[in-house]
């Protein structure tokens, strides 16, 4: 009797090939990270590049021109706005290690307990706190700059990722015919066609999304910080715009770094800038994000933290922001593998056989 019947042999086959196919994309993580964020540009230009396509009769020309319209824009934004931040930013970086030296020995605490009215006993507890610790604050201090240089290396992802959204941009629907071409059986084609349409909204809604949250972000940001006199208000409402791409962690460590450098440099409003970021994290999360992101990024809190968690462990930075769309791509293909499922046992059935769900747009 053999050991392997031929059924046994090809479902190990199959796991096999997929557990390698895992293993190979995560050995090419960082490329693949390069593709995914050119696929997510794409989604972004899409909109204007297809009304244009209409206007000048031809997807080529159309994509020529929304890429000159985008290089004059960031050409005129650095002209006037470049240069600002690049100085504010310069004098921050310049006094940053005399910052680290005067919290590591403790001189900060005098200071503190000068500026708010801190008790003798409370400033001698906190410096005496600091000198201990000074050795983590320093291995801290080393490992976050150590990571900021590792993202710093990364920034050729920046200029790689709108030359390959070209290709998606003028091929995208061609890549989705060839995907569907592979499988030849009529009932997984429909699965495939049911989690491509479903990946191809929610991908296109949270693209957007997001854009719109970290511009508003940035308005509001910007807007305060710059009335209030925050120092380098400048520099730190544009890293609370840019960290707000990113799920659950970004926001969280924009409000740290803003009023951690608010605090350290003596600025004296640091209680009103706390409400400030109290306030507008509760509108962000629970006025306006709900609005924006609509129902089809719907995942459950323990889900969107695992998934923020593992993609950090994965590909750092980058692997927390794919997080997200990665997870809800999961429940794309769980929903869709349940439909194909009871299709297979019962019958056909119609989309809205498990209310709550997304449904791709007709």
């Amino acid at each position: 009797m053999a050991l392997l019947d031929t059924r046994t042999a090809r479902i190990l086959l199959t796991a096999c090939l997929f557990a390698f196919g895992l293993w190979f994309l995560y050995l090419a993580r960082q490329t693949l990270f390069a593709f995914l964020f050119a696929i997510f540009f794409a989604y972004l230009m899409e909109p204007a590049v297809s009304r244009l396509e209409r206007l000048l009769r031809g997807r080529g020309r159309a994509i020529a021109v929304i890429y000159a319209l985008l290089v004059l824009g960031l050409g005129m934004f650095g002209s006037f706005v470049g240069p600002r931040i690049a100085r504010e930013a310069g004098r921050l970086g310049d006094s940053l290690p005399v910052l680290l030296e005067r919290i590591s020995s403790g001189d900060i605490a005098q200071q503190l307990a000068q500026e708010h009215g801190l008790s003798s006993t409370t400033q001698t507890l906190l410096k005496k706190f600091l000198v201990q610790h000074k050795e983590d604050i320093t291995r801290l201090a080393q490992r976050e700059g150590l990571r900021a240089a590792g993202v710093a290396k990364k920034a050729w992802i920046v200029l790689l990722v709108p030359l390959l959204a070209i290709f998606f941009l003028k091929d995208g629907g061609a890549f989705g015919r060839v995907v569907l071409s592979v499988v030849q059986s009529r009932p997984q084609k429909e699965f495939l066609q049911g989690v491509l349409a479903d990946m191809n909204q929610m991908l296109a809604h949270f693209i957007r999304a997001q854009l719109t949250l970290a511009g508003l972000s940035l308005v509001v940001y910007l807007s305060f910080l710059g009335a209030a006199r925050v120092p380098y208000a400048l520099v730190l409402g544009t890293a609370g715009g840019v960290l707000e791409f990113i799920p659950v962690v970004g926001p969280l460590v924009a409000a740290l770094i803003i009023l951690s450098v608010a605090v350290l440099m003596s600025y004296p409003h640091w209680a009103l800038l706390l409400l400030f970021l109290a306030a507008w994290r509760v509108v962000q999360d629970y006025v306006v994000s709900p609005r924006v992101m609509g129902k089809s990024m719907e995942l459950h809190p323990l889900a969107a933290i695992f998934g923020v968690m593992a993609g950090g462990e994965i590909g750092g930075v980058l692997g927390v922001y794919l997080s997200i769309p990665v997870m809800a791509t999961l429940r794309i293909v769980w929903r869709r593998g349940r439909l194909y499922v009871e299709k297979k046992r019962f019958g056909p059935l119609n989309e809205y056989a498990f209310p709550g769900e997304i449904h791709p747009r007709r």
